[in-house]
């Protein structure tokens, strides 16, 4: 496909986009010393990104820089692909845990629904390229850094819904931090990481209440 082709295709896309709704933080992993860290609740999120880059970050690393290596192993084995994306972090490992030997589901997650999400990926043979998808995103901050330039600017309405059982839930300061003029914020009394997965009926009502400016606008 020819460049002009591809640069119309990309100017099309972002012109068509209303707005968007996050759960995760991943910026935050970046720019963390200029985070805010006076409420209990900012010092929690800050021990708990601590965390996940001393203890939790090996997978993103890996995957950012080397994907291929862990690829490779995850087209060859189904039990090597479940193994690597139950144990994830603590708070998905202990729940996906309970749902398997335990057979007590937790919200969404039970034995069924967490075969149901392991075997497209396996069906398919996309463990590697979804691996890959960090590494694309690694890239693209690298050659913004080296170019001496900060990643561009949301210019679209942001929704953002923290859940208490995230890798690290970030407060509505942190938020704010990474989108300036955040349009909806609000805090799920349930759910962690997988939060679609593990509670989608609280994740769908948080998605649409951050949609509905939009759509009534």
């Amino acid at each position: 496909m020819g460049a002009a082709v591809t640069d119309a295709m990309g100017r099309q896309a972002p012109a068509r986009l209303l707005g968007i709704h996050v759960d995760l933080l991943v910026a935050a992993i970046g720019i963390r010393d200029q985070l805010p860290a006076e409420s209990g609740q900012e010092r929690a999120a800050h021990d708990a990104l601590n965390l996940f880059t001393m203890d939790g970050f090996g997978y993103f690393q890996e995957q950012t820089t080397r994907p291929q290596a862990i690829g490779y192993s995850l087209l060859d084995s189904p039990i090597g692909l479940a193994a690597r994306m139950f144990d994830h972090d603590t708070d998905s490992y202990y729940k996906i845990s309970r749902a398997l030997v335990d057979g007590e589901p937790v919200g969404g997650l039970s034995r069924d629904t967490i075969v149901d999400n392991v075997t497209p990926y396996w069906l398919t043979g996309t463990g590697a390229s979804s691996a890959r998808w960090y590494w694309e995103f690694g890239r693209f901050l690298a050659a913004t850094a080296a170019a001496g330039q900060a990643p561009p600017p949301v210019t679209v309405p942001v929704g953002f819904t923290t859940f208490p059982g995230e890798i690290w839930p970030a407060p509505r300061s942190w938020a704010e931090t990474v989108y300036p003029g955040l349009a909806y914020f609000n805090e799920a009394d349930r759910g962690g990481h997988f939060a679609a997965w593990e509670e989608p009926e609280t994740f769908a009502v948080k998605l649409r209440a951050a949609f509905r400016p939009l759509r009534d606008s």
